[in-house]
């Protein structure tokens, strides 16, 4: 570790030692008596004869303070010592993190070294200030073309990507991470299966990807601080490299089992719970999460979140919370993903707020004109499967079935396969006139 780094774990150290002692544990939460402390202050449970129990400071009842654990609890007894060791969480960071996976406190899990920071950040950090925020007018290439082509994507904004489970969003993931036009990639398996993170970095994601990724890991069976802290380390890791001046893309996967950590976490606490059993601290962290992502003066933070929507249900209450922070949704299709059309982006259902701002108008009217082809085929399209449909009866639904075929061919796109937004600009001109041209134009 560097001197600058020690100097910054040294300023997160206690310097008196405040104690407390257990009361009482019921469920995911610990009540400590004599402890005076703040919220977010980490401690220390000390069980006679087990390892020390790390906890964080969630809230105070009467004159206990509220803990959450961020290990197992066996071992812990009534009456053993509580110990403040940190009034704030933090997280090592550095261009050492640059091809690891990490956990949620930056401990490897790739089997490799320890990682060497050069200096501790803290995990709760505040956005950049409104007014300091640059415009938003640079395109950021993903490598697909589904996304780059009708739903480009700028330096600094924050797209939602909405599935069902099995639609193929964790590869879409890896196609954005591998192939994307950004300095850095952060990625955050936030709530994953065990067994599927390893697939995602070696399939997925893969050596290319990895070498100048970030990877933030905290699965579905740790407890649920440690996969809240797995969403806002991984934004901390962002931030560093934006403030080194690079482009980041910060890929979160999934923003909704954030929000089912924070649910048990604030039920835990005493919260009542509201919209579908989500209590009123998972509607504020999610805007303290979110609005981290961004331009600043020095450079800039992509985010692209997944969202798991519960049965479809686009009513879904995170996915209507987070549509409504995000600049932008691409929403995967089942339906597309029964046909095996990959990546499922339906055309029509996504949007990006900010597309207009870093597009020229040839692109965005060749754009619009694939938008209206694919509605008039969806809307004639169970005419046409039946044989209903008369040939000359509407010209708009006859250049729609002729366009039907080309349009699928161009957004299908194979995992391996890699498309610069030059590329891709370019490929949907071509398509375009292929059929047509733009009417009026």
């Amino acid at each position: 570790m560097t001197l600058q780094a020690w100097i910054g774990r040294l300023a997160e150290v206690e310097p008196a030692r405040i104690r407390g002692r257990v009361r009482q544990a019921v469920g995911l939460g610990i009540q400590a008596e004599g402890l005076a402390v703040p919220v977010g202050a980490v401690c220390e449970i000390l069980p006679a004869g087990a390892p020390p129990v790390r906890c964080e400071v969630v809230g105070f009842r009467e004159e206990a303070a509220l803990l959450m654990p961020l290990g197992e609890l066996d071992g812990v007894r009534c009456g053993d010592a509580v110990v403040c060791r940190s009034r704030s969480p933090g997280i090592p960071v550095g261009r050492a993190l640059l091809g690891r996976v990490v956990d949620a406190e930056g401990n490897p899990l790739d089997g490799g070294p320890p990682v060497l920071p050069e200096r501790r950040v803290p995990l709760h950090a505040r956005p950049p200030c409104p007014m300091e925020r640059p415009r938003i007018t640079e395109p950021l290439g993903t490598g697909v073309r589904a996304i780059d082509a009708l739903h480009t994507c700028g330096k600094g904004q924050r797209v939602g990507l909405f599935s069902g489970s099995g639609v193929g969003k964790s590869t879409l993931l890896g196609m954005c991470a591998r192939y994307t036009a950004a300095d850095v990639s952060v990625v955050a398996l936030v709530g994953e299966r065990g067994r599927e993170v390893r697939d995602f970095v070696e399939k997925d994601l893969g050596p290319e990807g990895l070498r100048r990724s970030v990877v933030v890991v905290e699965t579905s069976e740790r407890p649920a601080l440690r996969r809240v802290r797995a969403a806002f380390a991984a934004t901390a890791v962002a931030e560093y490299f934006r403030d080194e001046g690079a482009d980041v893309l910060l890929l979160m996967d999934s923003l909704t089992r954030v929000a089912a950590a924070q649910r048990e976490i604030g039920l835990s606490a005493g919260e009542p719970p509201a919209t579908k059993g989500y209590p009123p601290s998972v509607f504020g962290l999610l805007p303290r999460l979110l609005e981290r992502a961004g331009r600043s003066p020095k450079g800039s933070i992509t985010g692209l979140y997944t969202v798991l929507v519960e049965a479809d249900d686009v009513a879904d209450p995170i996915a209507d919370a987070s549509r409504a922070i995000l600049d932008g949704h691409l929403w995967l299709s089942r339906e597309l993903a029964h046909r095996s059309h990959y990546p499922a982006v339906d055309p029509l259902e996504s949007v990006s707020r900010l597309m207009i701002d870093v597009t020229p108008p040839e692109q965005r009217a060749a754009a619009a004109r694939v938008k209206a082809l694919w509605a008039a085929y969806r809307d004639a399209e169970d005419l046409i499967n039946v044989g209903a449909y008369v040939r000359g009866s509407s010209p708009e639904i006859d250049a729609a079935i002729r366009a039907r075929g080309p349009i699928l061919k161009f957004l299908r796109q194979d995992v391996g396969e890699r498309s610069t937004l030059e590329e891709t600009r370019r490929g949907l001109l071509e398509l375009v006139r292929e059929f047509g041209g733009i009417p009026g134009a």
